[in-house]
C-alpha cells in the first residue's frame, strides 16, 4: 500500500544545486575513429575483467599491483585474442605514456578519485568504476578536475545506459503515474561472515601492499582475504551500499530528478548475525530527504531468517518484487526497476502493469562513441552524476559513523512521528528478528541526522562527520585540492 512522503524541511539553495552536476562540456579531445584508440585497463580482477572484454578491441596494456593477477590476465588475454598486452604495477608509470589515449580504473574503491585525478590531468579519457570516491570531498574534486583539463570521464553506473530504465525515468517524470511519493532502493544481498584473523593477515610478496593502499590507512588486516573484502572495511570501501548499492541509488534519484545531495540524511544499523573481520553495515536504513520526495535505501545482507543461513543466497527477504532493484511509488500506481537493468515494470494502484519497459545498454561503447566523437556531452553517467550517486553512499555511511547505539524500542520511538521511515525500521526490525539477532538491547546504531548544503556540498551541522567527509591521505597519495572552473 503507498504510503505518504516523509516530512521535510525547506530544500537548501536549490537552484544552486541543480548546477551541481550540470551537463559537461565537450572534451579538449579530437574526433578519432574508435578502432585507433589505445586503452589501458587498471586493476584486472573482479570487475576489472568485464572492463578487459568491454574494451578488448581497443586495449593496449593492463595495470595491476598483483603480479600473479597482472600476468595471469595477460596470459589468457594472449590465449584468447592472440595479442600481448604491455604490463604495468605501478599506474603512475602507466600514465606517463604518451601513447595511452584512455584508461578505465576497477581498483578498489579507495584509489578510484587518487589515480582518475592522475589520470585526467595526464591528459587521458577515463572510465572509472563506482563508486567513484572513498569520500564526498574527493569525489567533487575528480569532478572538478575533469572539467578543468577537458576530460571525457564516464562512471561506471552502467544502468544509466539501460534503454528500458531511460524509458522507464521519461515515463514517470513525464506524469505517467501521478507524482512521486518516494523512490526506496534494496540491496537484499546474501552477505556471510568474512572471518576473522587472530595474527595479522600475510600480504604476499606478489602485491605492493603500499601501493594497493594508496591514500587508505596502511595497516595490518585481520580478515582471511585482503582481495575483494576492502568492500566491508571503511578504510577501504563502502560496504554493500557503495557496492551494489550505488546502482539502485543512482536509479532512484534519477527517477526523482534530483541533480545534487539533499539537505538532509539519516542512517539506522549495524553489522549484525555474527562477528567477523568487516566492520560496514550489513543491515542498514539511510534516507535522503528530499524536496521533490524522500529516497530511501535499504541493505539486508541476512537471510529471510536463522534457518536460511542454511542455504545463503536462496533465502533473501524481497519487497512489493524487489530484492535487489528500485521501487517508485507515485499517486497513480509503482514501478519496479530489478537489477538486471533489462526490464522495467510499471503498475497502477489496482497492481495492475500498464507498462513492460524492456532493452538494456552498452555502457563501455557508449564511452567509447563519447571518446571517438570528442564530445563528453554524449556520456549516458557523466562523472558529475556518478559523484552525486556515490556522495548519497558516503553521507549515509556518515550519520552511521557517528550515530550511538540504541535499543528497538528507542529508535522505534524516535521515528514514530514518520510513518514511511517507522514502516521502513519495523520490517528491518522484524527481519533482524527472524534471524535471532537481539535488537532489544544497543544492537543497532542510531545515526546522527545530518544536514548537507547542497550548493557546496558541505557537512554544516557536524564537527564529527568531518573526518569522514573528506581523508587526509597519506604521503605520496594524496588527493589534490582541484579549483573548479
Amino acid at each position: 500500500m503507498p504510503l505518504p512522503p516523509a516530512s521535510r524541511r525547506e530544500f537548501l539553495a536549490a537552484a544552486a544545486a541543480v548546477g551541481v552536476a550540470a551537463t559537461a562540456p565537450s572534451s579538449a579531445s579530437a574526433a578519432r575513429d574508435k578502432s585507433d584508440l589505445r586503452i589501458a585497463v587498471i586493476g584486472a580482477r573482479g570487475r576489472g575483467k568485464s572492463h578487459i572484454d568491454g574494451f578488448r578491441d581497443q586495449l593496449v596494456a593492463v595495470c595491476d599491483v598483483d603480479q600473479d593477477v597482472l600476468d595471469g590476465t595477460v596470459a589468457r588475454f594472449k590465449e584468447k585474442r592472440g595479442r600481448t598486452l604491455d604490463k604495468h604495477v605501478d599506474y603512475r608509470e602507466l600514465l606517463d605514456r604518451d601513447d595511452i589515449d584512455a584508461v578505465s580504473i576497477a581498483t578498489p574503491n579507495h584509489t578510484h578519485s587518487l589515480i582518475g585525478i592522475a589520470a585526467v590531468q595526464a591528459g587521458k579519457d577515463v572510465y572509472v568504476e563506482k563508486p567513484v570516491s572513498n569520500n564526498v570531498w574527493e569525489g567533487r574534486q575528480l569532478v572538478a578536475a575533469a572539467r578543468k583539463n577537458r576530460r571525457i570521464v564516464q562512471a561506471g553506473t552502467q544502468s544509466r545506459s539501460s534503454k528500458c530504465l531511460q524509458e522507464a525515468v521519461a515515463f514517470v517524470q513525464g506524469g505517467g503515474l501521478g507524482k512521486i511519493q518516494y523512490a526506496l532502493g534494496t540491496c537484499y544481498k546474501p552477505r556471510p561472515a568474512i572471518g576473522k584473523l587472530d595474527a595479522p593477515l600475510s600480504i604476499p610478496s606478489t602485491i605492493d601492499y603500499d601501493l594497493w593502499c594508496g591514500p587508505a590507512d596502511k595497516v595490518d588486516l585481520y580478515r582471511p582475504k585482503l582481495h575483494y573484502d576492502w568492500h566491508w572495511d571503511y578504510n577501504t570501501g563502502a560496504g554493500d551500499m557503495g557496492n551494489q548499492g550505488i546502482h539502485q541509488m543512482d536509479i532512484a534519484r534519477w527517477f526523482l530528478g534530483e541533480n545534487g545531495m539533499a539537505p538532509r540524511t539519516f542512517s539506522v544499523g549495524a553489522r549484525l548475525g555474527y562477528e567477523d573481520g568487516g566492520d560496514t553495515a550489513n543491515t542498514q536504513m539511510v534516507v535522503h530527504e528530499y524536496e521533490s520526495a524522500p529516497l530511501i535505501f535499504e541493505t539486508r545482507g541476512l537471510p529471510r531468517s536463522k534457518e536460511g543461513q542454511k542455504q545463503w543466497g536462496r533465502s533473501m527477504d524481497e519487497f512489493r518484487g524487489s530484492r535487489i532493484g528500485v521501487i517508485v511509488q507515485c499517486e497513480g500506481g509503482h514501478v519496479v526497476a530489478p537489477a538486471s537493468y533489462r526490464d522495467v515494470y510499471a503498475y497502477d494502484r489496482s497492481g495492475k502493469l500498464v507498462k513492460h519497459f524492456k532493452g538494456s545498454g552498452d555502457h563501455f561503447g557508449n564511452f567509447l562513441s563519447a571518446v571517438s566523437a570528442g564530445d563528453a556531452s554524449r556520456l549516458n553517467a557523466d562523472i558529475a552524476e556518478g559523484h552525486v550517486s556515490s556522495a548519497l553512499c558516503h553521507a549515509g555511511n556518515v550519520s552511521h559513523r557517528i550515530g550511538e547505539r540504541a535499543s528497538a524500542g528507542e529508535i522505534a520511538s524516535s521515528l514514530a512521528h514518520n510513518e514511511l521511515l517507522s514502516y521502513s525500521f519495523d520490517r528491518m526490525a522484524t527481519h533482524l528478528r527472524a534471524n535471532d539477532v537481539d535488537i532489544d538491547r544497543d544492537a543497532l546504531v542510531l545515526g546522527e541526522w545530518i544536514e548537507v548544503d547542497p550548493a557546496s556540498e558541505t557537512l554544516v551541522n557536524s564537527e564529527a562527520g568531518q573526518q569522514y567527509w573528506k581523508r587526509e591521505g597519506r604521503d605520496g597519495f594524496k588527493v589534490p585540492s582541484v579549483e573548479a572552473v
